[in-house]
C-alpha cells in the first residue's frame, strides 16, 4: 500500500486538497473492492496539528512525518496568500523533506500555488512545471531555472508533477492512478466522481478508455467496464446488451451516442491501441496479434493501416 501524505500548509485552498483526495480514497475503495493490491493511504502533515484554509474551515494534520519509501507521493495543495504567492510559505524541515522524497525515488506533485513550494524545496530547477494561469509569470521569475509551460492541466518531468489551477488537482490525480494501475481505474474513478476523465496534461489524450468516457450514460458506462475489462476476448452484442439492461438496438444507438463508434468498434480500438503498446516494445506484429485476441495478423494489419491513412 503507498502512502499518499498532503503537506498542508495555512490558508491552502479545500478544493486542491480534497479533490486530490476525493481521487485516492476513491481509488482505494477500487481496489479494495475488487481484492487488488496496491492501494492508496492518505496522510495529512503540517507545522502544527490544525491548518485554517482559505474558505474559514480548518483542518486536522500529523505534525511528525510518516516513513516513506519511493513508492509513496507527496503532494502540496495550494494556498491563498494576500501578498506573493510564491511564499516563502515551507520551513526547512518541510523543504528537505520534499527534496530527500524525491531524491530517494519517490514522487513529489503540487496543485496550483502548491508549486512554488516544490521551487522553494529546489525541485523546478531544469524542469517543466505549472501553475494557476494567474501565477504563472510569477512563477517563472521566481524560478528562473525552471520551464514554466503555459495553458496546460500539468505537467511531469522526472517523477515532479505540477498542476494548474484548483480542480486541475483531479486531472492530476487521475493520471496518476492511471499511471500506476491503468486507465481503466482511472476511468472508473472519474465516474464515481461524476468528472470528465483526462489522461494528459498538455497532450491529445491516448487511452481510448478515457478518451470516450466523457458521458453520462450508465447503460453505456456499464458496457465499457465489461469491454475494458475482457477486450482481449470475443464479445458479442446479444450478451453486452444483457449486462447494460438494454436491448441490442438501444444499445448500439447510446453507444454511438455516447461515443462516436459500436460497441464492438470500441473493443477493436482497444485492441489496435494495446498492440500498438506491444510492437512499440519490440513485440512482431503476429505476437501483438495474438495478445490482444486477433486470430491472425491480418486484422490488425488492416485497422493499422486505416489509422495511419
Amino acid at each position: 500500500m503507498s502512502e499518499v501524505v498532503f503537506l498542508l500548509v495555512p490558508k491552502l485552498h479545500l478544493l486542491d486538497l480534497a479533490g486530490a483526495a476525493q481521487v485516492f480514497s476513491t481509488a482505494a475503495d477500487e481496489l479494495a473492492e475488487s481484492g487488488t493490491a496496491g492501494g492508496y493511504r492518505l496522510r495529512y502533515v503540517a507545522e502544527d496539528p490544525e491548518v485554517p484554509t482559505a474558505q474559514g474551515l480548518p483542518v486536522k494534520a500529523e505534525t511528525a512525518w510518516p516513513r516513506l519509501g519511493p513508492g509513496d507521493l507527496v503532494m502540496v495543495p495550494g494556498w491563498r496568500s494576500p501578498g506573493t504567492a510564491g511564499g516563502p510559505r515551507l520551513t526547512a524541515a518541510q523543504a528537505r523533506h520534499l527534496f530527500d522524497h524525491h531524491r530517494i525515488g519517490g514522487t513529489v506533485a503540487s496543485v496550483c500555488s502548491g508549486a512554488f513550494a516544490l521551487g522553494q524545496a529546489g525541485l523546478l530547477d531544469g524542469r517543466r512545471c505549472t501553475t494557476h494561469h494567474d501565477l504563472q509569470e510569477e512563477l517563472a521569475s521566481r524560478f528562473p531555472e525552471a520551464s514554466v509551460i503555459r495553458d496546460v492541466l500539468y505537467t511531469e518531468d522526472e517523477r515532479v508533477v505540477t498542476s494548474a489551477g484548483i480542480a486541475s488537482g483531479i486531472d492530476l490525480a487521475l493520471h496518476l492512478v492511471a499511471v500506476r494501475h491503468g486507465p481503466a481505474l482511472a476511468a472508473r474513478v472519474a465516474r464515481e466522481m461524476v468528472v470528465f476523465a483526462r489522461r494528459n496534461g498538455d497532450d491529445p489524450q491516448a487511452s481510448a478508455m478515457l478518451r470516450h468516457r466523457s458521458h453520462l450514460s450508465d447503460a453505456v458506462h456499464r458496457v465499457q467496464d465489461r469491454i475494458d475489462a475482457q477486450f482481449t476476448k470475443p464479445l458479442r452484442l446479444p450478451d453486452l446488451a444483457a449486462s447494460s439492461g438494454v436491448s441490442q438496438r438501444t444499445l448500439t444507438r447510446q453507444f454511438a451516442e455516447a461515443t462516436g463508434m459500436t460497441p464492438l468498434r470500441y473493443q477493436s480500438v482497444l485492441r489496435l491501441e494495446r498492440a500498438e503498446h506491444l510492437i512499440g516494445q519490440g513485440a512482431t506484429v503476429d505476437a501483438a496479434a495474438r495478445a490482444v485476441g486477433f486470430a491472425d495478423a491480418r486484422m490488425l494489419r488492416r485497422l493499422r493501416a486505416g489509422a495511419a491513412a
